[in-house]
């Protein structure tokens, strides 16, 4: 074992970045606000700022479960160093599933329709600008094996259920061995990670059908499960990324995490840049290709009005931009153009997840919303909202460990790990 790595062995369990109330109280007032929403623009406006920040979130959580199954997958040696914090991470599964107990409660209890129309059969199409109710409606009758508020409500159950559990797993496999090095607990690891990449790649594919999709019901697209793994993928790396150098900044991963790993988690930023173009621009592609009135709907009501440019803006910032920039090798390599990037890919992110949830607010010509307007202010809330909530769990989870996982196999190939 390394001299990093003894040291980090004989310490106490490391307090560097634990105990701080702040991103709690942040967290708390950002729902306020967000809340807040409800009663000075309506209870659409600050539901639909609440599923866009729930939507953004546990995207970038499932991100970061599947680098921890990635990496059991792969073996992979670098990436051990990085891997406690991505465990610590994943903690927030919990707290996210309360959070979107309220979108549940709002549905069942108070207005069925208020997000996902298809959950009121009497809903008319006429105030958004169409014709009929979703109860003669033939797509809807099509789909209704499907769309029903007990099965929603049940798979959603079980999607942080899956997602709760594995992270639980991880967690304890990774922190036992800690205590007692014994490889059972990496063995356990990588054949539950086998199951669990199935497990969450099929929960987060319906998790975004079903929350953001069936939004708009009579789209078809066979593309979005693997957008919203591309959207998480991209968020896990970014926030990565961040953790790692304000870890080196602080001085806490001094010794532990160099410049060969801030390299990595740079290339694959880049990697999965590419692979979110790659599956937009299919996703695109085949729709305008088949031309289908069912599917091309959904592109025309964004290719108009202010959504229009916010799609300039996602196609040039959100691809364009930092492909260009991560193609650098010192871009991936100094902590602070790392950092501007990964900041850059969060905010192009979240206007992404927006450009697929808030257009659905229709007016009564069936125009959707403009993005500029006061429905921003209640996503933004929720956005930081729940992000200080994510951040707090972070923070509560970081003194229960190790700064790394001292005891894994491959930790001191990932301690020496160099160009």
């Amino acid at each position: 074992m390394s001299s990093s790595a003894a040291s980090i062995s004989s310490a106490p369990v490391a307090p560097a970045l634990a105990g701080s109330s702040l991103p709690l109280g942040i967290g708390l007032a950002g729902l306020a606000v967000a809340a807040a929403g409800f009663f000075v623009d309506g209870p659409q406006a600050a539901a639909a700022g609440w599923l866009t920040a729930i939507v953004f979130w546990v995207g970038i959580a499932v991100g970061m479960l599947f680098l921890i199954m990635l990496g059991y997958i792969f073996d992979a040696g670098w990436s051990v160093v990085l891997r406690r914090q991505v465990e610590h991470v994943v903690s927030v599964f919990q707290w996210l599933a309360i959070l979107f107990l309220p979108l549940l409660l709002l549905s069942w209890f108070y207005q069925p329709d208020l997000l996902w129309r298809w959950m009121n059969p009497d809903f008319d199409f006429a105030s958004v600008g169409g014709h009929g109710t979703v109860a003669t409606d033939i797509l809807y009758a099509k789909k209704s094996g499907f769309l029903s508020m007990s099965g929603f409500t049940l798979r959603a159950v079980a999607y942080f259920g899956i997602w709760i559990g594995l992270a639980a797993l991880f967690r304890r496999n990774s922190f036992s061995q800690d205590a007692d090095g014994d490889p059972k607990w990496t063995l356990s690891s990588r054949k539950w990670a086998a199951a669990g990449l199935a497990l969450t790649a099929v929960t987060s594919t319906f998790a975004a059908i079903d929350w953001v999709k069936s939004l708009e019901y009579h789209w078809f697209s066979t593309m979005y499960g693997v957008w919203y793994f591309s959207h998480g993928m991209r968020g896990a790396l970014s926030v990565l990324a961040l953790i790692a150098i304000i870890g080196l900044a602080r001085g806490t991963f001094t010794g532990v995490v160099n410049r060969t790993h801030l390299y990595d988690v740079g290339k694959l930023m880049l990697a999965f840049t590419v692979f979110w173009a790659y599956i937009t621009f299919s996703q695109y592609f085949l729709i305008w290709n088949a031309n289908i009135p069912e599917e091309t709907f959904w592109y025309n009501l964004r290719e108009a009005g202010q959504w229009k440019w916010v799609g300039m803006v996602i196609l040039f910032g959100h691809f364009l931009l930092p492909f260009l920039v991560l193609l650098s090798y010192k871009v991936k390599v100094v902590p602070k153009a790392l950092a501007a990037i990964a900041i850059w890919i969060l905010g192009t992110s979240l206007l992404d997840v927006c450009y697929n949830v808030l257009p659905f607010r229709k007016d009564a010509l069936g125009e959707p919303l403009p993005f500029l307007n006061l429905q921003l202010v209640w996503t933004l809330a929720a956005v930081v909202g729940m992000g200080g909530i994510c951040v707090w769990s972070y923070l509560r989870s970081f003194p229960t460990a190790k700064l790394i996982p001292i005891r894994d196999p491959r930790i001191q190939e990932s301690l020496s790990h160099r160009e």
